[in-house]
């Protein structure tokens, strides 16, 4: 840039903070980073104060140390959804079939495909700014289909599912309007608002998973820990054996539900605690994940939301 980068970086964080962005020093030198000239750099700095998320304004999501391409409009993957990947691996068998349901920018698929070898990835979402900002993210990792939950799958994917990720929203309904505005606003609503109890689209994709798993294959969701038990009789409900994954750093509650190849009826009491990939995977997982962004007060979490039921 041509403007002299001391005085651009103080003018800049400056100008953050007045707007009210708490990491305001990492959030200058990204868009310090991105812009390539003074007047681009006014243009980036300007959409951020005025409340839209860092992501949409820099067009790029930090996510299991990869840039992940976000459009404005699509949800904003989090940083504690890393933990859903890691599980993920640590149950993926070699040349895993897996299916990112609710997949927005495909985040979650293309960084389990990158940490294992010769995944056979399918990703899905009913928005179609998400499937074209997912198709540029995905590329020749796997296809990327427009559609609602499972309809728009290959039918010959019916029971060869390995892994089945599905991202779906989780937060009430009555407490949306509770997010702060950089989700409620300039994230889609369908990719936030879960229904009544937050656990309508979950509902759902548990009913179809047995179809579409393989013998031994699993559906990993995300919840809040308030909704965790009723998670769990859900994925019961649905003929899966349920275990619930946490992880204290992130936040993280993740729900596995596998279709067992033993007896039917045998339920595997829900299980709480932080669990790590396999030592192979794990150092995999290490390597792609590198050192991430610093958080820089982009999309708030549910996890967030005040005096709410989807507290983490």
């Amino acid at each position: 840039m041509s403007v002299h980068p001391v005085s651009s970086f103080s003018v800049t964080v400056a100008t953050l903070r007045r707007a009210g962005c708490v990491f305001a020093e990492d959030e200058a030198s990204l868009l310090l980073e991105a812009a390539a000239s003074p007047d681009e750099l006014s243009l980036l700095v300007e959409r951020r104060a005025a409340g839209l998320p860092l992501e949409h304004v820099l067009g790029w999501a930090e996510f299991h140390g990869r840039r992940i391409a976000v459009d404005t409009g699509v949800f904003v993957p989090r940083r504690r959804t890393e933990f859903l990947v890691a599980q993920a691996a640590a149950l993926a068998p070699r040349r895993a079939v897996v299916v990112d349901l609710c997949c927005g920018s495909g985040a979650l698929g293309v960084a389990l495909a990158t940490a294992l070898d010769r995944v056979d990835l399918h990703a899905c979402d009913v928005e179609p700014a998400a499937v074209r900002c997912a198709r540029r993210n995905v590329g020749e990792l796997g296809e990327v289909y427009e559609g609602d939950l499972f309809d728009p799958l290959p039918a010959r994917l019916r029971g060869r599912v390995d892994v089945l990720l599905a991202n779906v929203p989780y937060v009430p309904t009555a407490d949306v309007e509770l997010l702060p505005a950089e989700a409620r606003v300039h994230e889609p609503r369908v990719a936030l608002d879960g229904g009544g109890d937050g656990l309508d689209v979950m509902r759902r994709v548990a009913a179809e998973a047995p179809a579409w798993l393989a013998p031994g294959g699993s559906l990993l969701v995300e919840a809040s820990e308030r909704q965790r038990d009723v998670a769990v009789e859900i994925l019961r409900a649905a003929g899966l054996t349920p275990r619930v994954r946490v992880s204290e750093e992130l936040y993280a509650t993740v729900l596995v539900g596998t279709l067992e190849t033993g007896p039917a009826g045998v339920a595997e009491t829900p299980v709480r605690g932080t669990e790590t990939a396999p030592a192979g995977v794990a150092e995999t997982l290490a390597r792609t994940a590198g050192t991430a962004a610093a958080r820089t007060g982009g999309t708030a979490d549910p996890a967030t939301v005040p005096n709410s039921s989807v507290q983490d």
